[in-house]
């Protein structure tokens, strides 16, 4: 068990070389984790296949489907408890925004058609957060400011199983150049909460950016209740000194949201120093009008990694895969987070 001083720890509870990659997806579908793509080593050429993950039982299986998209640094989401779907990324030689999807009732991978209208051009390094079944934000891609005004950098992107088909539309709003970060789609505070959508790392910066706010009931989206570990990162803020600065210049980070808490974990700095990759756990605390940070360092440098994956399942956060300290090695270990208050 690899602990910090501040009251958690990540425990190991599962190793396989299935999941030794870092710049994937893993995505809670039926009780399972999906883990797709990424790159296995220091090579640019992603990973075509997958891994299922049984975190409970600590077993990790090849996902029998051919002809999977070979995606690194691309999204994912679930979507009406069938298919998963990976959206944009890279592929060894370019970077795409088409979508491909995994029918998990017939353990086949489908290349889904673009509707008519205009779409972005190649997406890697960005988000994708439902804000309903069949209806992702995008935010973000690699490049600089110039290439985002020109391609745009925020997309609603509406997905329809039933025509195998994926639509993508601008919004008005712009991102700062971010690639790498990580969302949140958190409640505002108030007697009627709504919903906002922040933007953490990414680009020099230790400032959220809000890039969507919606009223109450708008958001048919709720992320899976997590009592149990909500109430435990409640006990640990409590013993924690909050400040408004978060931190600056992280990307390729992990982000879970449970419950009123944004959980953000390692990532690499964007700095000159020899030493940028991060093993640190920082809290976002949304409950009040002016919310604060927790930041929770870790002494362990085996628990370095960037490139990595979060994922809620079952009131427990996961940590699957990501490269290590040296940024090019791999880890084939799962951890559970322990908050040990």
């Amino acid at each position: 068990m690899a602990a910090g001083r501040s009251g958690w720890a990540w425990r190991p509870v599962a190793a396989d070389a299935l999941l030794a990659r870092a710049f994937h997806s893993c995505t809670e579908l039926r009780g399972r984790l999906y883990v797709v793509g990424g790159l296995a080593g220091g090579g640019r050429q992603p990973r075509g296949d997958a891994a299922l993950l049984e975190p409970e039982a600590g077993r990790a299986a090849a996902l029998d489907a051919p002809d999977g998209p070979a995606r690194s640094h691309h999204a994912a989401a679930p979507l009406r408890g069938r298919w998963l779907c990976v959206v944009g990324g890279w592929d060894g030689a370019r970077r795409g925004a088409g979508v491909s999807a995994l029918d998990t009732e017939r353990g086949a991978w489908e290349a889904w058609a673009p509707a008519p209208g205009r779409a972005p051009a190649g997406l890697s390094g960005h988000t994708c957060t439902r804000l309903a079944d069949g209806e992702l934000r995008v935010a973000g891609r690699e490049g600089g400011v110039r290439t985002q005004r020109r391609h745009g950098s925020v997309w609603t992107l509406r997905l329809d199983p039933g025509a195998r088909t994926y639509c993508y539309q601008e919004e008005p709003c712009r991102t700062a150049s971010r690639s790498g970060h990580c969302a949140a789609l958190l409640q505002t505070p108030g007697p009627r909460p709504g919903h906002q959508l922040l933007l953490f790392g990414g680009c020099n910066s230790a400032e959220p950016e809000v890039i969507g706010r919606w009223s109450p009931g708008k958001i048919k989206d709720e992320p899976p209740r997590a009592p149990r570990l909500t109430e435990q990162l409640e006990r640990l803020v409590g013993r924690g000194r909050g400040s408004l600065q978060g931190p600056r210049g992280l990307r390729y980070h992990s982000c879970t949201v449970v419950g009123p808490f944004a959980v953000l974990f390692g990532g690499e700095t964007l700095t000159r120093a020899r030493d940028t990759v991060c093993n640190d756990l920082y809290i976002y605390d949304a409950r009040q009008p002016q919310p604060l940070w927790f930041h929770f360092p870790c002494e362990d440098r085996s628990l370095k990694r960037v490139g990595h994956q979060t994922c809620l399942w079952n009131d427990r956060l996961y940590l699957v895969g990501g490269f290590g300290e040296d940024g090019s090695t791999a880890s084939p270990q799962v951890f559970v987070l322990d908050l040990l208050v």
